[in-house]
């Protein structure tokens, strides 16, 4: 290392397409500023591999702010990497040290398929979303903000499950490849607030079917997701979409019963 720079090497996985056998590819990173940030170095990686006239890494990024959550990257065996509660693009080299090898993986689970490289195919997440990830009221003209109190522990809950960008780290770091959290999440949002109360119980049928049929697995109950979520989404979405899944049964019954008299 000179005037503070780190040199690394970087075990990267190479993958033509979902259909075509993965390989590990090594490369150098030299010269890296501690102060870059984990996808700002591939740029600099990429450079290099594309100056020898060689096929740059293909990987996913879009706002590199923590927002959108497409930087889904496997890093040293962990979802974004050694640090907790940040996204891969917010991740900085100071992170790591000099003369260290860093493993970089795609999503592992067989409803992300590979795009190329590092980057997957997470459309499932939008097909469980369009399921049942929506409100049907007529809201009419725009309303003021305090024709429906809702009480703060409640607004606040819901905004915490909101936060989830749909990144697909929970599938990653489950064994089982459980999307759980991401629909846990997505359920408890609506679900919380008053407008989503028409949609409820049927939402959540909606959504875990989709997730059943996408392919992820079933929870395991270790609490992995939680542990590597970049927005600290709890596992108490979890059990309150188990709830609403259960009662949404019994919902179904009684509806049906007051339709037949």
């Amino acid at each position: 290392m000179s005037n503070g720079n780190m040199n690394l090497t970087l075990k990267v996985w190479r993958q033509q397409d979902s259909k075509t056998a993965g390989k590990f590819v090594t490369y150098k990173a030299e010269h890296i500023s501690p102060d870059m940030s984990f996808l700002e170095m591939l740029d600099v990686v990429n450079e290099s591999i594309m100056l020898k006239g060689e096929e740059p890494i293909y990987f996913d990024h879009d706002c590199r702010e923590g927002i959108c959550g497409m930087c889904s990257l496997y890093i040293n065996g962990r979802p974004h990497g050694p640090k907790r509660a940040i996204t891969t693009c917010q991740l900085h080299m100071r992170s790591f040290k000099d003369g260290q090898t860093i493993t970089i993986e795609p999503w592992r689970a067989a409803a992300f398929p590979v795009i190329k490289d590092l980057a997957v195919d997470r459309s499932a997440f939008d097909r469980i979303q369009q399921a049942g990830g929506y409100i049907s009221i007529n809201t009419g003209g725009v309303p003021d903000a305090n024709e429906i109190p809702i009480p703060k522990v409640i607004a606040d809950e819901a905004f915490n499950s909101a936060t989830c960008i749909g990144c697909g780290a929970c599938v990653a770091a489950c064994k089982n490849a459980s999307a759980m959290l991401f629909v846990s999440a997505k359920v408890s949002q609506l679900g919380m607030l008053p407008q989503g109360q028409t949609e409820r119980y049927s939402r959540v049928q909606s959504m875990v079917a989709q997730m059943d049929e996408e392919g992820f697995g079933n929870c395991t109950n270790t609490g992995a997701c939680e542990a590597e979520c970049p927005k600290e989404i709890t596992l108490t979405n979890i059990a309150r979409m188990n709830n609403d899944f259960f009662s949404a049964k019994f919902f179904r019954e009684a509806h049906a019963n007051d339709i037949a008299e």
